[in-house]
């Protein structure tokens, strides 16, 4: 799962953009005339930055692609110029065949490579690292986001039903930041616990993709208390992961562990949602799936930090 790092850290963010071809893929490489190297994608995260957003600006820039983001690969670490230095890579497809690239004094070439080969046109051993990463396990996966909603102010301050409480400017703030956060993601079905504060927190996003919020009351809290998961929705995760599609879930802190473990537990990896740390307001986990099986997870907040 995704982390802050240190303070002390340049933090940068990329990508090992790949498309299919044949029974395999072709991978993007680009090269710096400055440096006379070939490398992936990648670039320094601006100040206050989220490394999501800062991951699919860099690719679009060096590239002239918009990407979609994967999984995420292995972070890069190493000192340059004696300064610490992080770069966190995903894998990554286009969302247009055509490119917009244009030759510049920092990037004045892209190659698509078979990734079978491309390590030897690579110029550094922790790109070489990052290839054998991406090749290790499936190129193409598809995303079950698991969203807590964002903040909704004091509950006992609130004397109307807590199912009516709405988002305080805080919460506003983050479902704004949210929508292009999952927006790096694929985008399919969005559903939401009928709690306006979970609708709140995830129109936004649904606004900006395009899609339909689906209401779906199973995900209220059960009446049996914190933990307990109603069977409907259960069995909402179950059909997610079989039909194999995206989606985006929004739901509430009672509920999400057992959200997260009905996923699992379907995804054959019940042991990854033992001890899972809860989740804040607006922090969301993105569980990778391939051939039902889990291929990663990671989890991330609008204010960068986990």
């Amino acid at each position: 799962m995704a982390d802050h790092g240190d303070a002390d850290e340049v933090r940068a963010a990329g990508a090992v953009l790949w498309r299919p071809a044949g029974r395999g893929a072709r991978v993007a490489l680009v090269h710096r005339p400055k440096y006379d190297d070939w490398s992936f994608a990648k670039g320094k995260l601006e100040p206050g930055e989220h490394v999501l957003l800062a991951a699919v600006r860099e690719v679009a820039e060096e590239t002239g692609l918009q990407v979609t983001l994967g999984r995420r690969l292995p972070p890069v670490q190493y000192l340059n110029a004696g300064v610490p230095k992080r770069v966190d890579y995903w894998a990554a497809t286009a969302r247009a065949a055509l490119s917009d690239f244009t030759p510049t004094d920092e990037i004045d070439a892209v190659a698509w490579l078979a990734a079978g080969t491309a390590a030897s046109r690579l110029s550094y051993q922790r790109d070489v690292e990052t290839l054998a990463a991406f090749r290790s396990g499936p190129q193409r996966t598809v995303p079950l986001i698991l969203i807590r909603h964002a903040s909704a102010g004091s509950k006992s301050q609130w004397h109307k039903s807590d199912e009516s409480r709405p988002l305080d400017a805080g919460g506003k703030k983050d479902a704004r930041l949210l929508a292009a956060l999952l927006s790096c993601f694929e985008a399919g079905r969005v559903i939401s616990s009928p709690a306006e504060r979970c609708l709140a927190t995830i129109r936004p996003y649904a606004r900006a993709v395009g899609s339909q919020v689906q209401i779906e009351p199973a995900l209220l809290p059960a009446d049996k208390g914190e933990g307990a998961l109603d069977p409907a929705a259960a069995k909402v995760v179950a059909e997610l992961v079989a039909a194999d599609e995206p989606a985006v879930i929004c739901a509430h802190r009672e509920n999400l562990p057992a959200l997260f473990a009905a996923a699992c537990a379907e995804l054959g990896a019940p042991d990854q949602a033992d001890g899972l740390k809860p989740l804040r307001k607006g922090e969301f986990l993105v569980l990778h799936r391939a051939a039902r099986t889990m291929a990663s997870a990671e989890r991330y907040h609008p204010d960068g930090r986990c």
